[in-house]
Protein backbone atom coordinates (compact mmCIF):
# COMPACT_ATOMS: atom_id res chain seq x y z
CA UNK A 1 0.00 0.00 0.00
CA UNK A 2 1.35 3.46 -1.26
CA UNK A 3 1.89 5.62 1.96
CA UNK A 4 1.43 10.07 0.93
CA UNK A 5 4.54 11.91 1.36
CA UNK A 6 5.55 12.75 5.14
CA UNK A 7 6.27 16.33 5.79
CA UNK A 8 9.57 16.61 7.26
CA UNK A 9 9.80 16.67 11.18
CA UNK A 10 10.36 20.07 12.87
CA UNK A 11 13.47 21.15 14.55
CA UNK A 12 11.40 21.19 17.87
CA UNK A 13 9.98 17.78 17.23
CA UNK A 14 13.51 16.46 16.39
CA UNK A 15 14.87 17.87 19.29
CA UNK A 16 12.28 15.75 21.47
CA UNK A 17 12.96 12.63 20.17
CA UNK A 18 16.34 12.95 20.86
CA UNK A 19 18.24 10.68 23.59
CA UNK A 20 18.36 12.20 27.18
CA UNK A 21 22.07 12.93 28.03
CA UNK A 22 23.15 11.37 31.51
CA UNK A 23 23.78 13.84 33.79
CA UNK A 24 27.02 13.81 36.17
CA UNK A 25 27.28 16.10 39.21
CA UNK A 26 31.11 16.61 40.29
CA UNK A 27 31.59 17.59 43.79
CA UNK A 28 35.25 18.72 44.84
CA UNK A 29 36.95 21.61 46.42
CA UNK A 30 39.86 21.53 44.38
CA UNK A 31 38.87 23.73 41.22
CA UNK A 32 41.72 21.80 38.89
CA UNK A 33 39.85 18.67 39.65
CA UNK A 34 36.61 20.01 38.83
CA UNK A 35 37.63 21.61 35.61
CA UNK A 36 39.78 18.27 34.80
CA UNK A 37 36.69 16.07 35.01
CA UNK A 38 33.92 18.25 33.53
CA UNK A 39 36.66 18.67 30.48
CA UNK A 40 37.22 14.95 30.40
CA UNK A 41 36.79 14.18 26.14
CA UNK A 42 34.88 10.99 27.00
CA UNK A 43 32.71 13.38 29.29
CA UNK A 44 31.88 15.65 26.85
CA UNK A 45 28.69 14.02 25.52
CA UNK A 46 27.46 13.93 29.40
CA UNK A 47 25.84 16.69 31.09
CA UNK A 48 28.35 17.95 33.69
CA UNK A 49 28.00 20.20 36.72
CA UNK A 50 30.22 20.95 38.70
CA UNK A 51 30.05 22.30 43.24
CA UNK A 52 33.14 23.23 45.52
CA UNK A 53 31.73 21.69 49.06
CA UNK A 54 28.88 18.76 50.20
CA UNK A 55 26.59 22.43 50.70
CA UNK A 56 26.66 23.78 46.82
CA UNK A 57 26.38 20.33 45.51
CA UNK A 58 22.81 20.12 47.76
CA UNK A 59 21.65 23.01 46.54
CA UNK A 60 22.21 22.15 42.64
CA UNK A 61 20.82 18.46 43.51
CA UNK A 62 17.61 20.44 45.15
CA UNK A 63 17.86 22.11 41.73
CA UNK A 64 18.86 19.37 38.89
CA UNK A 65 18.05 15.48 38.47
CA UNK A 66 21.72 14.01 38.41
CA UNK A 67 22.40 10.38 37.52
CA UNK A 68 25.79 10.33 39.02
CA UNK A 69 27.74 12.05 41.82
CA UNK A 70 31.52 12.05 42.08
CA UNK A 71 31.95 13.24 45.39
CA UNK A 72 35.51 13.63 46.98
CA UNK A 73 35.55 12.75 50.24
CA UNK A 74 37.94 15.38 51.70
CA UNK A 75 35.48 18.56 51.85
CA UNK A 76 35.33 22.01 53.53
CA UNK A 77 32.24 21.80 56.09
CA UNK A 78 30.55 18.45 55.77
CA UNK A 79 32.72 15.69 54.34
CA UNK A 80 31.97 13.47 51.32
CA UNK A 81 30.85 10.46 53.13
CA UNK A 82 28.68 12.09 55.70
CA UNK A 83 26.73 13.64 52.77
CA UNK A 84 26.78 10.10 51.13
CA UNK A 85 24.99 8.93 53.87
CA UNK A 86 22.71 11.33 54.00
CA UNK A 87 21.71 11.34 50.30
CA UNK A 88 21.50 7.08 50.92
CA UNK A 89 19.15 7.96 53.58
CA UNK A 90 16.98 10.27 52.09
CA UNK A 91 16.53 7.67 49.02
CA UNK A 92 18.91 9.17 46.28
CA UNK A 93 18.09 6.83 43.42
CA UNK A 94 21.52 7.49 40.93
CA UNK A 95 24.87 5.96 41.84
CA UNK A 96 28.11 7.88 43.52
CA UNK A 97 31.77 7.36 42.73
CA UNK A 98 33.78 8.37 45.89
CA UNK A 99 37.01 10.01 44.93
CA UNK A 100 39.94 10.45 47.45
CA UNK A 101 43.97 11.27 48.22
CA UNK A 102 44.03 9.77 51.30
CA UNK A 103 42.32 6.03 51.92
CA UNK A 104 43.24 3.19 53.83
CA UNK A 105 41.46 0.34 53.73
CA UNK A 106 38.87 1.10 56.56
CA UNK A 107 37.84 4.26 54.68
CA UNK A 108 37.32 2.04 51.83
CA UNK A 109 34.77 -0.14 53.82
CA UNK A 110 32.96 2.63 55.33
CA UNK A 111 32.58 4.00 51.87
CA UNK A 112 30.89 0.78 50.10
CA UNK A 113 28.66 0.43 53.40
CA UNK A 114 27.66 3.65 52.86
CA UNK A 115 26.23 3.38 49.55
CA UNK A 116 29.14 4.11 47.04
CA UNK A 117 29.02 2.55 44.12
CA UNK A 118 32.65 2.63 43.32
CA UNK A 119 36.09 3.87 44.76
CA UNK A 120 39.05 5.76 43.36
CA UNK A 121 42.27 6.51 44.58
CA UNK A 122 43.94 10.08 43.77
CA UNK A 123 45.85 10.43 41.29
CA UNK A 124 43.83 8.64 38.65
CA UNK A 125 44.32 7.89 35.25
CA UNK A 126 40.95 9.01 32.46
CA UNK A 127 40.38 5.64 31.77
CA UNK A 128 39.87 4.76 35.40
CA UNK A 129 37.01 7.66 36.00
CA UNK A 130 35.48 6.89 32.28
CA UNK A 131 35.37 3.35 33.17
CA UNK A 132 33.87 4.07 36.57
CA UNK A 133 31.27 5.55 35.40
CA UNK A 134 30.67 3.87 32.43
CA UNK A 135 30.11 0.64 35.25
CA UNK A 136 27.39 2.90 37.21
CA UNK A 137 25.41 3.53 34.30
CA UNK A 138 26.02 -0.07 32.90
CA UNK A 139 24.72 -1.56 36.06
CA UNK A 140 21.68 1.35 36.08
CA UNK A 141 20.74 -0.05 32.86
CA UNK A 142 20.15 -3.75 33.77
CA UNK A 143 18.51 -3.17 36.67
CA UNK A 144 16.26 -0.74 34.59
CA UNK A 145 15.91 -3.38 31.96
CA UNK A 146 15.20 -6.36 34.60
CA UNK A 147 12.96 -4.03 36.01
CA UNK A 148 10.76 -3.63 32.78
CA UNK A 149 11.11 -7.39 32.12
CA UNK A 150 9.64 -8.22 34.86
CA UNK A 151 7.19 -6.10 34.82
CA UNK A 152 6.44 -7.53 30.98
CA UNK A 153 6.09 -10.42 32.48
CA UNK A 154 3.59 -9.77 34.82
CA UNK A 155 1.49 -7.76 32.54
CA UNK A 156 1.71 -10.80 30.28
CA UNK A 157 0.44 -13.17 33.42
CA UNK A 158 -2.22 -10.59 33.93
CA UNK A 159 -3.73 -11.18 30.17
CA UNK A 160 -6.56 -12.66 29.42
CA UNK A 161 -5.08 -15.73 28.20
CA UNK A 162 -8.42 -17.67 29.27
CA UNK A 163 -10.38 -19.64 26.79
CA UNK A 164 -12.78 -16.61 25.05
CA UNK A 165 -16.23 -16.75 24.00
CA UNK A 166 -19.76 -16.77 25.31
CA UNK A 167 -21.10 -18.82 23.16
CA UNK A 168 -22.44 -22.48 24.61
CA UNK A 169 -20.00 -24.80 22.90
CA UNK A 170 -17.02 -22.40 24.88
CA UNK A 171 -19.01 -22.39 27.96
CA UNK A 172 -19.29 -26.25 28.27
CA UNK A 173 -15.23 -26.66 27.31
CA UNK A 174 -14.49 -23.68 30.05
CA UNK A 175 -16.75 -26.41 32.70
CA UNK A 176 -14.65 -29.64 31.42
CA UNK A 177 -11.52 -27.49 31.69
CA UNK A 178 -12.05 -26.46 35.31
CA UNK A 179 -13.04 -30.03 36.34
CA UNK A 180 -10.40 -32.34 34.54
CA UNK A 181 -7.47 -29.47 35.40
CA UNK A 182 -7.09 -30.48 38.94
CA UNK A 183 -6.52 -34.32 38.12
CA UNK A 184 -2.88 -35.99 36.70
CA UNK A 185 -5.33 -37.50 33.98
CA UNK A 186 -3.68 -37.68 30.18
CA UNK A 187 -6.16 -35.16 28.31
CA UNK A 188 -6.59 -35.15 24.15
CA UNK A 189 -7.59 -32.19 22.90
CA UNK A 190 -9.68 -32.06 19.10
CA UNK A 191 -10.01 -29.60 16.49
CA UNK A 192 -9.34 -28.17 13.19
CA UNK A 193 -5.84 -26.05 13.27
CA UNK A 194 -5.94 -23.02 14.70
CA UNK A 195 -8.75 -23.24 16.79
CA UNK A 196 -6.84 -22.68 19.62
CA UNK A 197 -5.67 -26.23 21.08
CA UNK A 198 -2.47 -24.81 22.94
CA UNK A 199 -4.38 -21.82 24.70
CA UNK A 200 -6.47 -24.62 26.21
CA UNK A 201 -3.98 -26.99 27.54
CA UNK A 202 -1.73 -23.82 29.22
CA UNK A 203 -5.46 -23.48 30.78
CA UNK A 204 -5.27 -27.04 31.85
CA UNK A 205 -1.95 -26.32 33.17
CA UNK A 206 -2.80 -23.00 35.22
CA UNK A 207 -5.42 -24.50 36.93
CA UNK A 208 -3.89 -27.49 37.61
CA UNK A 209 -1.67 -27.90 40.71
CA UNK A 210 1.25 -28.21 38.39
CA UNK A 211 0.74 -24.34 37.53
CA UNK A 212 3.78 -23.40 39.15
CA UNK A 213 6.18 -25.68 37.43
CA UNK A 214 7.04 -25.79 33.47
CA UNK A 215 4.89 -25.84 30.80
CA UNK A 216 6.59 -27.45 27.43
CA UNK A 217 5.22 -27.24 24.15
CA UNK A 218 6.49 -28.70 21.26
CA UNK A 219 4.91 -29.43 17.49
CA UNK A 220 5.37 -32.56 16.80
CA UNK A 221 5.09 -31.65 12.62
CA UNK A 222 7.47 -29.30 13.20
CA UNK A 223 10.19 -31.61 14.31
CA UNK A 224 12.19 -34.09 11.90
CA UNK A 225 11.08 -37.87 12.59
CA UNK A 226 15.11 -38.42 13.00
CA UNK A 227 15.09 -35.74 15.65
CA UNK A 228 11.79 -35.84 17.82
CA UNK A 229 13.39 -38.93 19.79
CA UNK A 230 16.28 -37.06 20.86
CA UNK A 231 14.32 -33.81 21.30
CA UNK A 232 12.14 -35.63 23.72
CA UNK A 233 13.70 -38.55 25.41
CA UNK A 234 17.30 -36.70 24.91
CA UNK A 235 20.60 -38.39 23.96
CA UNK A 236 24.15 -39.16 25.91
CA UNK A 237 27.43 -38.86 24.14
CA UNK A 238 28.29 -40.32 21.33
CA UNK A 239 24.62 -41.38 21.06
CA UNK A 240 24.51 -40.79 17.08
CA UNK A 241 26.89 -39.09 14.26
CA UNK A 242 27.23 -35.48 15.50
CA UNK A 243 26.14 -36.04 19.02
CA UNK A 244 29.20 -34.37 20.69
CA UNK A 245 27.63 -33.82 24.37
CA UNK A 246 25.10 -35.10 26.39
CA UNK A 247 21.55 -33.57 25.65
CA UNK A 248 18.24 -33.47 28.02
CA UNK A 249 14.82 -33.94 26.24
CA UNK A 250 12.02 -31.99 26.57
CA UNK A 251 10.58 -34.86 28.91
CA UNK A 252 13.24 -33.90 31.40
CA UNK A 253 12.47 -30.18 31.39
CA UNK A 254 8.76 -30.55 31.96
CA UNK A 255 9.79 -32.90 35.43
CA UNK A 256 6.64 -32.02 37.46
CA UNK A 257 4.98 -29.96 34.41
CA UNK A 258 2.58 -30.72 31.80
CA UNK A 259 3.95 -31.43 28.37
CA UNK A 260 1.98 -30.50 25.44
CA UNK A 261 2.41 -32.53 22.44
CA UNK A 262 0.78 -30.64 19.90
CA UNK A 263 -0.59 -32.33 16.24
CA UNK A 264 0.56 -35.79 17.68
CA UNK A 265 -1.32 -37.58 14.44
CA UNK A 266 2.21 -36.58 13.01
CA UNK A 267 4.12 -38.32 15.63
CA UNK A 268 6.49 -40.81 13.77
CA UNK A 269 4.78 -44.66 13.57
CA UNK A 270 8.29 -46.17 14.86
CA UNK A 271 8.63 -44.32 17.76
CA UNK A 272 5.20 -44.18 18.80
CA UNK A 273 5.62 -47.46 21.32
CA UNK A 274 8.75 -45.08 23.00
CA UNK A 275 5.81 -42.68 23.81
CA UNK A 276 3.59 -45.19 25.10
CA UNK A 277 6.23 -46.64 27.36
CA UNK A 278 7.12 -43.20 28.70
CA UNK A 279 3.52 -42.68 29.07
CA UNK A 280 2.36 -46.01 31.01
CA UNK A 281 6.13 -46.11 32.95
CA UNK A 282 6.16 -42.31 33.76
CA UNK A 283 10.19 -43.47 32.58
CA UNK A 284 11.81 -42.37 29.80
CA UNK A 285 15.40 -43.56 28.32
CA UNK A 286 17.57 -41.59 26.57
CA UNK A 287 18.93 -42.32 22.99
CA UNK A 288 22.04 -44.92 23.45
CA UNK A 289 21.61 -44.98 27.47
CA UNK A 290 20.95 -48.39 29.40
CA UNK A 291 19.49 -46.60 32.05
CA UNK A 292 15.85 -45.56 32.28
CA UNK A 293 14.97 -41.67 33.91
CA UNK A 294 11.90 -41.53 36.22
CA UNK A 295 9.56 -38.75 35.08
CA UNK A 296 6.53 -36.76 36.81
CA UNK A 297 5.02 -35.29 33.51
CA UNK A 298 1.57 -34.19 32.92
CA UNK A 299 0.85 -34.99 29.10
CA UNK A 300 -1.43 -33.32 27.48
CA UNK A 301 -1.73 -33.57 23.53
CA UNK A 302 -3.85 -31.92 20.80
CA UNK A 303 -4.71 -33.18 17.12
CA UNK A 304 -6.28 -31.65 14.36
CA UNK A 305 -6.66 -35.16 13.26
CA UNK A 306 -9.15 -37.78 13.42
CA UNK A 307 -6.84 -40.62 15.68
CA UNK A 308 -9.70 -43.30 15.08
CA UNK A 309 -9.34 -43.10 11.14
CA UNK A 310 -5.38 -43.16 11.37
CA UNK A 311 -5.52 -45.80 13.77
CA UNK A 312 -8.08 -47.95 10.97
CA UNK A 313 -5.44 -46.65 8.38
CA UNK A 314 -2.46 -48.04 10.49
CA UNK A 315 -0.72 -45.08 10.99
CA UNK A 316 -1.19 -44.35 14.66
CA UNK A 317 -0.62 -46.91 17.30
CA UNK A 318 -3.99 -48.34 19.02
CA UNK A 319 -2.95 -48.81 22.13
CA UNK A 320 -1.31 -45.64 21.94
CA UNK A 321 -4.81 -43.94 20.88
CA UNK A 322 -6.46 -45.23 23.81
CA UNK A 323 -3.89 -44.21 26.27
CA UNK A 324 -4.23 -40.92 25.24
CA UNK A 325 -7.68 -40.86 25.13
CA UNK A 326 -8.47 -40.73 28.71
CA UNK A 327 -10.27 -37.59 28.46
CA UNK A 328 -11.21 -36.11 25.19
CA UNK A 329 -11.65 -32.25 24.89
CA UNK A 330 -13.11 -31.09 21.49
CA UNK A 331 -12.63 -27.21 20.86
CA UNK A 332 -15.10 -26.39 18.19
CA UNK A 333 -14.57 -24.69 15.18
CA UNK A 334 -15.44 -21.23 14.73
CA UNK A 335 -17.82 -21.43 12.36
CA UNK A 336 -19.33 -23.06 14.67
CA UNK A 337 -19.88 -20.20 17.03
CA UNK A 338 -19.55 -17.05 14.79
CA UNK A 339 -21.12 -15.20 18.06
CA UNK A 340 -17.92 -15.37 19.08
CA UNK A 341 -16.41 -13.85 16.59
CA UNK A 342 -16.85 -9.97 17.63
CA UNK A 343 -15.74 -10.24 21.02
CA UNK A 344 -12.53 -12.46 19.32
CA UNK A 345 -11.94 -9.74 17.19
CA UNK A 346 -11.87 -7.23 19.79
CA UNK A 347 -9.37 -8.46 21.99
CA UNK A 348 -6.99 -8.90 19.14
CA UNK A 349 -7.40 -5.57 17.95
CA UNK A 350 -6.52 -4.42 21.80
CA UNK A 351 -3.85 -6.71 22.11
CA UNK A 352 -1.93 -6.40 18.53
CA UNK A 353 -2.67 -2.23 18.43
CA UNK A 354 -0.48 -2.52 21.74
CA UNK A 355 2.36 -4.69 20.30
CA UNK A 356 2.33 -2.81 17.04
CA UNK A 357 1.99 0.64 18.25
CA UNK A 358 -0.78 0.95 16.06
CA UNK A 359 -4.03 3.07 16.95
CA UNK A 360 -6.87 -0.06 17.09
CA UNK A 361 -9.61 0.35 14.44
CA UNK A 362 -13.06 0.73 15.06
CA UNK A 363 -15.15 -2.12 14.31
CA UNK A 364 -18.45 -1.41 13.85
CA UNK A 365 -21.65 -3.61 13.79
CA UNK A 366 -21.56 -3.47 9.97
CA UNK A 367 -17.47 -4.91 10.15
CA UNK A 368 -18.96 -7.28 12.98
CA UNK A 369 -21.66 -8.44 11.11
CA UNK A 370 -19.71 -9.27 8.00
CA UNK A 371 -16.89 -10.93 10.55
CA UNK A 372 -19.32 -13.23 11.31
CA UNK A 373 -20.90 -14.28 8.20
CA UNK A 374 -17.40 -15.53 7.04
CA UNK A 375 -16.26 -19.24 7.42
CA UNK A 376 -13.54 -18.72 8.54
CA UNK A 377 -11.34 -21.86 8.10
CA UNK A 378 -8.55 -21.43 9.57
CA UNK A 379 -10.72 -20.70 12.65
CA UNK A 380 -8.49 -17.74 15.29
CA UNK A 381 -5.59 -18.10 13.93
CA UNK A 382 -6.86 -16.61 11.09
CA UNK A 383 -9.04 -14.34 12.77
CA UNK A 384 -5.75 -12.97 14.66
CA UNK A 385 -3.75 -12.34 11.21
CA UNK A 386 -7.18 -10.98 9.54
CA UNK A 387 -7.06 -8.09 12.54
CA UNK A 388 -3.26 -7.67 12.63
CA UNK A 389 -3.28 -7.15 8.41
CA UNK A 390 -6.03 -4.40 8.93
CA UNK A 391 -3.89 -2.75 11.54
CA UNK A 392 -0.94 -2.44 8.74
CA UNK A 393 -3.18 -1.77 6.06
CA UNK A 394 -5.48 0.95 8.28
CA UNK A 395 -8.62 -0.29 7.28
CA UNK A 396 -10.13 -4.27 7.27
CA UNK A 397 -9.24 -5.79 3.86
CA UNK A 398 -12.92 -7.28 3.79
CA UNK A 399 -12.81 -7.98 0.08
CA UNK A 400 -10.16 -10.66 1.31
CA UNK A 401 -12.76 -13.21 2.92
CA UNK A 402 -15.07 -15.00 0.96
CA UNK A 403 -18.65 -13.88 1.49
CA UNK A 404 -20.97 -16.34 3.74
CA UNK A 405 -24.33 -17.34 3.65
CA UNK A 406 -26.51 -14.89 5.02
CA UNK A 407 -27.34 -15.05 8.75
CA UNK A 408 -30.89 -15.24 7.63
CA UNK A 409 -31.37 -18.02 5.59
CA UNK A 410 -32.18 -21.21 7.26
CA UNK A 411 -30.57 -23.19 4.78
CA UNK A 412 -27.03 -23.86 3.27
CA UNK A 413 -27.17 -24.47 -0.73
CA UNK A 414 -26.33 -27.96 -0.99
CA UNK A 415 -23.33 -27.15 -3.50
CA UNK A 416 -21.25 -25.27 -0.49
CA UNK A 417 -20.44 -28.37 1.58
CA UNK A 418 -17.87 -27.42 4.20
CA UNK A 419 -14.52 -29.29 2.39
CA UNK A 420 -16.00 -27.48 -0.63
CA UNK A 421 -15.89 -23.93 0.74
CA UNK A 422 -12.64 -24.89 2.61
CA UNK A 423 -11.21 -26.19 -0.87
CA UNK A 424 -12.27 -22.57 -2.35
CA UNK A 425 -10.68 -20.43 -0.15
CA UNK A 426 -7.28 -21.69 0.07
CA UNK A 427 -7.30 -21.58 -3.58
CA UNK A 428 -8.78 -18.12 -3.62
CA UNK A 429 -5.61 -17.14 -0.76
CA UNK A 430 -2.89 -19.24 -3.09
CA UNK A 431 -3.79 -17.00 -6.46
CA UNK A 432 -4.35 -13.68 -4.24
CA UNK A 433 -0.37 -14.77 -3.10
CA UNK A 434 0.49 -15.51 -6.72
CA UNK A 435 1.13 -19.20 -5.97
CA UNK A 436 3.96 -18.44 -2.72
CA UNK A 437 2.41 -21.34 -0.08
CA UNK A 438 4.61 -19.46 2.61
CA UNK A 439 2.74 -16.77 2.19
CA UNK A 440 -0.53 -18.03 1.82
CA UNK A 441 -0.25 -19.98 5.42
CA UNK A 442 0.61 -16.77 6.82
CA UNK A 443 -2.47 -15.44 5.41
CA UNK A 444 -4.85 -18.52 5.77
CA UNK A 445 -3.54 -18.86 10.11
CA UNK A 446 -2.13 -22.41 9.12
CA UNK A 447 1.14 -24.31 8.98
CA UNK A 448 3.40 -24.54 5.72
CA UNK A 449 3.00 -28.64 6.12
CA UNK A 450 -1.20 -28.35 6.79
CA UNK A 451 -1.42 -26.20 3.19
CA UNK A 452 1.02 -28.72 1.45
CA UNK A 453 -1.09 -31.49 2.46
CA UNK A 454 -4.80 -29.90 1.36
CA UNK A 455 -3.03 -29.39 -1.72
CA UNK A 456 -2.16 -32.82 -2.13
CA UNK A 457 -5.17 -34.41 -1.48
CA UNK A 458 -6.34 -31.89 -4.35
CA UNK A 459 -4.23 -33.25 -6.33
CA UNK A 460 -4.39 -36.98 -6.06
Amino acid sequence: MTQPPQPPASSASAASEAPIKPSVLVVDDEMGMRNFLARTPALRSWQVETAESAEAGAARLAAQHFDLIILDIALPGKSGLTWLKELKAAGFPGDVILITAFADMETAIDALRAGASDFVLKPFRIDQIVNAIQRCFERTRLSRENFLLRRQLAARDGERDDIIGSSEQMGRLRALVHRIAPTPSTVLIQGESGVGKELVARALHQLSPRADRPFVAVNCAAISAELIESELFGHVKGAFTGAKDAHNGLFYYAHGGTLFLDEIGEFPLGLQSKLLRALEERRIRPVGSQQEVPVDVRVVAATNRNLKHEVEQCRFRQDLFYRLEVVTLTVPPLRQRSGDVPELAALFMDRLSLQLGIPPLLITPEIARALSSHAWPGNVRELRNFIERSLLFGEFPLDTLDAGPPQDSGRQPPSLLLAEVEKQHILAILAQSNGNKVRAAELLGVSRKTLDRKCAEWSS
